[in-house]
């Protein structure tokens, strides 16, 4: 597979060397491996600080800005960032009123940051914890216990973070952020297989005529191979597995999501599909988002993310935010 890098071992870095390059509203740690928005900490403000490993760009260090994270911590690709880098993130975005941790449901994520959250407390820094498992896929994976955490996590980190950035306090925040976990499911589906730089080739086995139906983020498997489907048969699979679990009341927040490779034309393409099912299915739509948010490498495929809202959440999720990744409103 060809790749635009020098070595595989420094890939995170060269890319976070790039990154202080293009954003230099970030305060880029490249050897602590650290993302922070510059005028952190901002007084009287929860931080919000997030991470996992990298190559699922623009997650999570390009949602570091106002209006979303505080900082973010990348680690190696499709490996856990570490507890001193987020000791260092929390300590960093801290102005006192305490730091929520968003943290996927991965094993190595979840054991590192209830590890960094024990450190962060003993250096007197207040800790809350949220939890994204919203991939109704599967229930147990290569990575996780329970659920796994995928397309959730942006909207609980917009939603939280314009919560933060109007002051309200940690144990507010923490809430909204559960609440946004909780009204949201996602499902996932691969067109091919992604390549690690380090493997430099497909990291598992998908014959050109299959796709994966549930796939992870990591290429996890998912409920089940079939022969390729067309654009609406997938749209139809997917919202129909999510509303298997869940019975959304309200409008809903979609997200279509593309896994790296595949072109907005065709997410746009699925996009209408998707909206076909929902329309027919009576769910309404109060905002949708395409495009490509959570990532795995150059997998090609989409995810679909529902997120049910009320008043006050599609508000939030209105509300400005300005990072590298999603900005609208300033």
């Amino acid at each position: 597979m060809k790749m635009l890098i020098n070595v595989a071992e420094t890939v995170v870095a060269d890319a976070l060397r790039g990154m202080a390059a293009a954003h230099p509203e970030l305060t880029v740690d490249v050897e602590n491996r650290v993302i922070v928005r510059r005028d952190a900490p901002v007084a009287g403000k929860v931080g919000l600080v997030s991470g996992g490993g990298s190559g699922h760009e623009p997650l999570h260090g390009g949602f570091v800005g106002p209006g979303m994270l505080s900082a973010a911590c990348p680690g190696e690709v499709f490996t856990s960032p570490v507890p001193d880098q987020m000791v260092r993130a929390a300590a960093a975005v801290d102005s006192g009123a305490g730091v929520l941790f968003i943290v996927k449901n991965y094993t190595g994520d979840v054991l590192n940051f209830n590890m960094a959250a024990e450190l962060a407390e003993d250096e007197g820094v207040q800790i809350a914890k949220v939890l994204v498992d919203d991939d109704v896929a599967v229930t147990d994976s290569l990575y996780t216990a329970g659920r796994r955490g995928t397309g959730a996590t942006l909207f609980v980190e917009k939603i939280a973070g314009a919560a933060a950035e109007e002051g309200r306090p940690l144990e507010r925040v923490e809430a909204l952020a559960r609440q946004v976990n909780e009204n949201s499911r996602s499902f996932g589906v691969a067109l091919s297989a992604c390549a690690t730089p380090a493997k430099g080739s497909p990291t598992f086995d998908l014959p050109p005529g299959e796709l994966e139906l549930g796939v992870g983020i990591h290429g996890e498997p998912g409920r089940e191979r079939r022969a390729m489907m067309t654009s609406r048969e997938i749209a139809d699979f997917s919202v129909n597995a999510i509303l298997e679990d869940m019975n959304p009341r309200n409008p809903v927040l979609v997200l279509v999501n593309g896994m790296g490779a595949t072109p907005l034309l065709e997410l746009y393409g699925f996009n209408a599909e998707v909206q076909r099912v929902l329309i027919d299915r009576g769910v309404p739509v109060a905002r949708t988002l395409v495009g490509n948010y959570v990532t795995s490498l150059d997998m090609a495929g989409a995810s679909v993310t529902l997120c049910q809202v009320d008043e006050d959440l599609l508000r939030l999720w209105d509300a400005p935010v300005r990072t590298a990744g999603l900005r609208w409103g300033m």
